[in-house]
Protein backbone atom coordinates (compact mmCIF):
# COMPACT_ATOMS: atom_id res chain seq x y z
CA UNK A 1 0.00 0.00 0.00
CA UNK A 2 1.77 3.19 -0.47
CA UNK A 3 1.71 5.96 1.62
CA UNK A 4 0.21 9.70 0.75
CA UNK A 5 3.06 11.62 -0.94
CA UNK A 6 1.69 15.00 0.33
CA UNK A 7 3.74 17.58 -2.45
CA UNK A 8 1.82 15.26 -5.14
CA UNK A 9 -0.29 18.13 -6.39
CA UNK A 10 3.45 20.02 -7.12
CA UNK A 11 3.44 17.56 -9.87
CA UNK A 12 0.46 19.18 -11.88
CA UNK A 13 2.49 22.10 -12.45
CA UNK A 14 5.66 22.07 -12.07
CA UNK A 15 6.75 25.91 -13.28
CA UNK A 16 3.67 27.86 -11.49
CA UNK A 17 5.80 29.42 -9.00
CA UNK A 18 8.57 30.50 -12.05
CA UNK A 19 5.99 31.58 -14.00
CA UNK A 20 6.00 34.44 -11.32
CA UNK A 21 8.15 37.14 -11.69
CA UNK A 22 9.09 37.10 -8.17
CA UNK A 23 11.05 39.72 -6.29
CA UNK A 24 10.65 40.42 -3.20
CA UNK A 25 12.31 42.85 -0.52
CA UNK A 26 12.98 41.44 3.24
CA UNK A 27 14.90 43.97 5.35
CA UNK A 28 17.28 46.23 3.32
CA UNK A 29 17.76 42.97 1.19
CA UNK A 30 15.89 41.79 -2.74
CA UNK A 31 15.46 38.10 -2.87
CA UNK A 32 14.84 37.27 -7.13
CA UNK A 33 13.03 33.97 -7.50
CA UNK A 34 15.19 32.03 -10.29
CA UNK A 35 14.10 28.37 -9.76
CA UNK A 36 11.05 27.38 -7.10
CA UNK A 37 9.40 23.74 -8.04
CA UNK A 38 9.30 20.14 -7.18
CA UNK A 39 11.17 17.85 -9.60
CA UNK A 40 11.88 14.15 -9.54
CA UNK A 41 15.24 12.11 -10.13
CA UNK A 42 14.57 8.86 -11.81
CA UNK A 43 16.66 5.82 -10.53
CA UNK A 44 20.29 6.64 -11.37
CA UNK A 45 19.86 10.05 -12.49
CA UNK A 46 23.56 12.28 -12.42
CA UNK A 47 23.79 15.74 -12.61
CA UNK A 48 27.28 15.90 -13.16
CA UNK A 49 29.18 18.60 -11.05
CA UNK A 50 28.23 22.25 -11.48
CA UNK A 51 27.97 25.71 -9.48
CA UNK A 52 25.92 28.45 -9.35
CA UNK A 53 26.74 32.03 -8.77
CA UNK A 54 23.53 32.09 -6.06
CA UNK A 55 22.20 30.30 -3.29
CA UNK A 56 20.07 27.18 -4.20
CA UNK A 57 18.11 25.44 -1.25
CA UNK A 58 17.37 21.28 -2.03
CA UNK A 59 15.15 19.58 0.52
CA UNK A 60 14.52 15.63 0.07
CA UNK A 61 10.93 15.26 0.74
CA UNK A 62 11.11 11.46 -0.77
CA UNK A 63 13.93 9.23 -2.18
CA UNK A 64 16.88 8.85 -1.44
CA UNK A 65 20.65 9.32 -2.91
CA UNK A 66 23.83 11.14 -2.96
CA UNK A 67 25.26 14.67 -3.08
CA UNK A 68 28.96 15.74 -3.75
CA UNK A 69 29.88 19.28 -2.70
CA UNK A 70 33.45 20.22 -3.29
CA UNK A 71 35.09 17.01 -2.88
CA UNK A 72 33.06 15.38 0.11
CA UNK A 73 30.44 12.68 -0.32
CA UNK A 74 27.14 12.76 1.89
CA UNK A 75 24.06 10.48 1.50
CA UNK A 76 20.53 12.05 0.98
CA UNK A 77 17.60 10.36 2.56
CA UNK A 78 13.96 11.48 3.09
CA UNK A 79 13.73 14.68 5.52
CA UNK A 80 17.22 16.03 4.35
CA UNK A 81 17.94 19.60 2.88
CA UNK A 82 21.29 20.97 2.11
CA UNK A 83 22.24 24.90 0.34
CA UNK A 84 24.48 24.99 -2.10
CA UNK A 85 26.28 28.10 -3.69
CA UNK A 86 27.12 30.64 -4.58
CA UNK A 87 29.81 29.09 -6.95
CA UNK A 88 29.90 25.73 -4.84
CA UNK A 89 30.72 23.03 -6.87
CA UNK A 90 28.69 19.76 -6.75
CA UNK A 91 27.10 16.76 -8.01
CA UNK A 92 24.10 15.58 -7.96
CA UNK A 93 23.02 11.24 -8.11
CA UNK A 94 19.49 10.17 -7.40
CA UNK A 95 20.02 5.99 -5.67
CA UNK A 96 20.30 2.89 -8.17
CA UNK A 97 16.98 1.67 -7.22
CA UNK A 98 14.51 4.26 -6.64
CA UNK A 99 13.93 7.53 -7.83
CA UNK A 100 14.37 10.63 -5.32
CA UNK A 101 12.06 14.01 -5.36
CA UNK A 102 13.99 17.51 -4.94
CA UNK A 103 12.35 20.32 -3.97
CA UNK A 104 14.22 23.44 -5.18
CA UNK A 105 14.59 27.46 -4.41
CA UNK A 106 17.04 28.91 -6.06
CA UNK A 107 17.53 32.94 -5.49
CA UNK A 108 19.78 35.40 -6.29
CA UNK A 109 20.02 37.94 -3.06
CA UNK A 110 21.10 40.86 -2.90
CA UNK A 111 21.83 43.78 -0.34
CA UNK A 112 19.80 47.00 -1.46
CA UNK A 113 21.80 50.16 -2.83
CA UNK A 114 19.98 53.01 -1.64
CA UNK A 115 21.91 55.63 -3.61
CA UNK A 116 20.97 53.71 -6.58
CA UNK A 117 17.40 53.69 -6.36
CA UNK A 118 17.57 57.43 -5.08
CA UNK A 119 19.55 57.83 -8.82
CA UNK A 120 15.97 55.86 -10.06
CA UNK A 121 13.77 57.89 -8.40
CA UNK A 122 12.66 54.79 -6.54
CA UNK A 123 12.51 53.75 -2.71
CA UNK A 124 12.92 50.95 -0.93
CA UNK A 125 9.93 49.59 1.18
CA UNK A 126 9.88 50.76 4.68
CA UNK A 127 10.90 47.91 6.83
CA UNK A 128 10.34 47.42 10.41
CA UNK A 129 14.16 47.63 12.34
CA UNK A 130 13.46 44.56 13.82
CA UNK A 131 12.64 43.05 10.03
CA UNK A 132 16.37 44.96 9.30
CA UNK A 133 18.09 42.94 11.64
CA UNK A 134 16.79 39.69 11.54
CA UNK A 135 16.95 39.79 7.68
CA UNK A 136 21.04 40.69 8.16
CA UNK A 137 21.37 37.71 10.82
CA UNK A 138 20.21 35.20 8.88
CA UNK A 139 21.98 36.31 5.22
CA UNK A 140 25.08 36.37 7.47
CA UNK A 141 24.71 32.88 8.36
CA UNK A 142 24.16 31.60 5.13
CA UNK A 143 27.22 33.00 3.83
CA UNK A 144 28.97 30.61 6.72
CA UNK A 145 26.81 27.32 6.90
CA UNK A 146 28.65 24.46 6.46
CA UNK A 147 28.59 22.36 2.75
CA UNK A 148 26.71 19.14 4.31
CA UNK A 149 23.43 17.66 4.84
CA UNK A 150 21.39 18.42 7.81
CA UNK A 151 17.62 16.91 8.64
CA UNK A 152 14.73 19.56 8.09
CA UNK A 153 14.16 19.92 11.64
CA UNK A 154 12.04 23.36 11.46
CA UNK A 155 9.99 21.90 8.73
CA UNK A 156 11.14 24.55 5.88
CA UNK A 157 9.67 21.85 3.26
CA UNK A 158 6.10 22.37 3.87
CA UNK A 159 6.04 26.24 3.29
CA UNK A 160 6.79 24.87 -0.87
CA UNK A 161 3.70 23.36 -0.79
CA UNK A 162 1.94 26.27 0.91
CA UNK A 163 3.41 28.90 -1.45
CA UNK A 164 2.16 26.36 -4.53
CA UNK A 165 -1.17 26.17 -3.11
CA UNK A 166 -1.30 30.26 -2.79
CA UNK A 167 -0.60 30.14 -6.40
CA UNK A 168 -3.23 28.01 -7.79
CA UNK A 169 -5.56 29.52 -5.47
CA UNK A 170 -5.17 32.73 -6.17
CA UNK A 171 -6.76 33.71 -2.48
CA UNK A 172 -6.64 37.29 -0.98
CA UNK A 173 -2.81 37.50 0.19
CA UNK A 174 -1.45 35.71 -2.68
CA UNK A 175 1.95 37.74 -2.76
CA UNK A 176 2.27 38.15 0.82
CA UNK A 177 2.02 34.42 1.70
CA UNK A 178 4.41 33.08 -0.81
CA UNK A 179 6.90 35.85 0.50
CA UNK A 180 6.16 35.04 4.12
CA UNK A 181 7.09 31.21 2.32
CA UNK A 182 10.34 32.13 1.05
CA UNK A 183 11.54 33.85 4.14
CA UNK A 184 10.47 31.01 6.29
CA UNK A 185 12.18 28.71 4.04
CA UNK A 186 15.52 31.14 4.33
CA UNK A 187 15.14 31.35 8.12
CA UNK A 188 14.14 27.90 8.79
CA UNK A 189 17.50 26.49 7.09
CA UNK A 190 19.44 28.96 9.01
CA UNK A 191 18.09 27.49 12.14
CA UNK A 192 18.63 23.58 11.05
CA UNK A 193 22.36 24.63 11.16
CA UNK A 194 22.40 26.00 14.36
CA UNK A 195 24.67 23.90 17.06
CA UNK A 196 22.11 25.09 20.06
CA UNK A 197 19.13 27.29 20.14
CA UNK A 198 19.37 30.75 21.03
CA UNK A 199 17.03 32.80 22.87
CA UNK A 200 15.72 35.65 20.58
CA UNK A 201 15.90 39.09 21.55
CA UNK A 202 12.53 40.38 20.64
CA UNK A 203 10.96 43.65 21.28
CA UNK A 204 9.81 44.17 24.78
CA UNK A 205 6.95 46.79 25.80
CA UNK A 206 7.46 50.11 28.60
CA UNK A 207 4.58 48.34 30.75
CA UNK A 208 3.49 51.31 32.51
CA UNK A 209 3.32 53.20 29.45
CA UNK A 210 1.58 50.47 27.74
CA UNK A 211 -0.82 50.07 30.66
CA UNK A 212 -1.39 54.06 30.81
CA UNK A 213 -2.56 53.76 27.41
CA UNK A 214 -5.29 51.06 27.68
CA UNK A 215 -6.24 52.70 30.74
CA UNK A 216 -6.86 56.44 28.83
CA UNK A 217 -8.67 54.28 25.87
CA UNK A 218 -10.84 53.48 28.23
CA UNK A 219 -11.17 56.60 30.31
CA UNK A 220 -11.86 57.96 26.72
CA UNK A 221 -14.42 55.48 25.64
CA UNK A 222 -16.65 55.33 29.07
CA UNK A 223 -16.09 58.89 30.44
CA UNK A 224 -19.71 59.65 30.00
CA UNK A 225 -20.75 57.18 32.09
CA UNK A 226 -20.04 56.52 35.58
CA UNK A 227 -16.44 55.50 35.72
CA UNK A 228 -14.47 54.37 38.36
CA UNK A 229 -10.60 53.33 39.45
CA UNK A 230 -11.46 49.79 40.35
CA UNK A 231 -13.33 48.88 36.98
CA UNK A 232 -9.98 50.08 34.72
CA UNK A 233 -7.57 48.25 36.94
CA UNK A 234 -9.86 45.10 36.36
CA UNK A 235 -9.91 45.73 32.89
CA UNK A 236 -5.95 46.13 32.78
CA UNK A 237 -6.06 43.29 35.09
CA UNK A 238 -3.70 45.13 38.31
CA UNK A 239 -4.70 46.32 41.15
CA UNK A 240 -6.04 50.05 41.93
CA UNK A 241 -3.00 50.96 43.46
CA UNK A 242 -0.58 49.89 40.94
CA UNK A 243 -3.17 51.49 38.44
CA UNK A 244 -2.84 55.00 40.69
CA UNK A 245 0.79 54.68 40.58
CA UNK A 246 0.74 54.16 36.89
CA UNK A 247 -1.10 57.64 36.78
CA UNK A 248 1.29 59.36 39.36
CA UNK A 249 4.46 58.12 36.69
CA UNK A 250 3.01 58.52 33.39
CA UNK A 251 0.46 61.80 33.72
CA UNK A 252 2.46 64.65 35.50
CA UNK A 253 1.26 63.52 39.08
CA UNK A 254 -1.86 63.59 38.12
CA UNK A 255 -4.29 61.05 39.94
CA UNK A 256 -6.88 59.06 38.57
CA UNK A 257 -9.84 61.46 39.42
CA UNK A 258 -8.33 64.70 37.83
CA UNK A 259 -7.50 62.85 34.42
CA UNK A 260 -11.24 61.90 34.54
CA UNK A 261 -12.43 65.33 34.73
CA UNK A 262 -9.93 66.61 32.37
CA UNK A 263 -11.31 63.78 29.55
CA UNK A 264 -14.75 64.87 30.52
CA UNK A 265 -14.35 68.62 30.22
CA UNK A 266 -12.54 68.24 27.17
CA UNK A 267 -15.52 67.01 25.54
CA UNK A 268 -17.48 69.66 27.09
CA UNK A 269 -15.74 72.49 25.43
CA UNK A 270 -16.41 70.38 22.32
CA UNK A 271 -19.68 69.68 22.60
CA UNK A 272 -20.24 73.22 23.67
CA UNK A 273 -18.48 74.24 20.05
CA UNK A 274 -20.08 71.94 18.11
CA UNK A 275 -23.78 71.79 19.27
CA UNK A 276 -26.17 74.34 20.63
CA UNK A 277 -26.90 71.92 23.54
CA UNK A 278 -28.49 73.54 26.91
CA UNK A 279 -25.55 73.29 29.85
CA UNK A 280 -27.99 70.98 31.66
CA UNK A 281 -27.99 68.38 28.57
CA UNK A 282 -24.44 69.05 27.79
CA UNK A 283 -23.57 68.05 31.61
CA UNK A 284 -25.69 64.71 31.56
CA UNK A 285 -23.97 63.74 28.30
CA UNK A 286 -20.54 63.78 29.82
CA UNK A 287 -20.77 62.51 33.07
CA UNK A 288 -21.42 65.31 35.36
CA UNK A 289 -24.84 64.90 38.08
CA UNK A 290 -26.31 68.11 36.58
CA UNK A 291 -25.60 71.55 35.42
CA UNK A 292 -25.06 73.50 38.14
CA UNK A 293 -22.31 71.06 38.76
CA UNK A 294 -20.40 71.12 35.68
CA UNK A 295 -20.76 75.34 36.24
CA UNK A 296 -19.01 74.96 39.28
CA UNK A 297 -16.33 72.39 38.04
CA UNK A 298 -15.77 74.66 34.42
CA UNK A 299 -15.67 77.93 36.32
CA UNK A 300 -13.02 76.61 39.04
CA UNK A 301 -10.84 75.22 36.19
CA UNK A 302 -10.80 77.37 33.45
CA UNK A 303 -11.79 80.80 35.77
CA UNK A 304 -15.36 81.45 33.54
CA UNK A 305 -18.33 79.73 33.15
CA UNK A 306 -19.33 77.10 29.95
CA UNK A 307 -22.07 80.05 28.76
CA UNK A 308 -18.82 82.51 28.45
CA UNK A 309 -16.35 79.90 26.83
CA UNK A 310 -19.31 79.21 24.12
CA UNK A 311 -19.80 83.08 23.41
CA UNK A 312 -15.51 83.99 23.50
CA UNK A 313 -15.08 80.99 21.04
CA UNK A 314 -17.98 82.25 18.92
CA UNK A 315 -17.01 85.79 18.57
CA UNK A 316 -13.47 84.98 18.05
Amino acid sequence: MSTHFPYESMKERQDALERLDLKIYWGRYEIRVLRFHLTTFPPGKIVSFHKHAEFEFHFIPRGKGTVIMEETPYSLREGMFYLTGPNVLHYQEADPAEPMDELCLHVDITQVDEQELQKENRSLPAADPWEIAEAEDCMEKLKELPLKPTMDIHRAMPYFLEAYQASQEKYPGLYTTIKHCIIQILIRTVRAYASKPTEAELPSRDMKAYRYQLAMEYIYANSAGEVVLDDVAEKLHISSRQLQRIFKDQADGRSFSEILEDVRLESVCRRLLDTDWSIDKIALHEGFSSGSYLHTVFRKRYGFTPSTYRTMKVKS
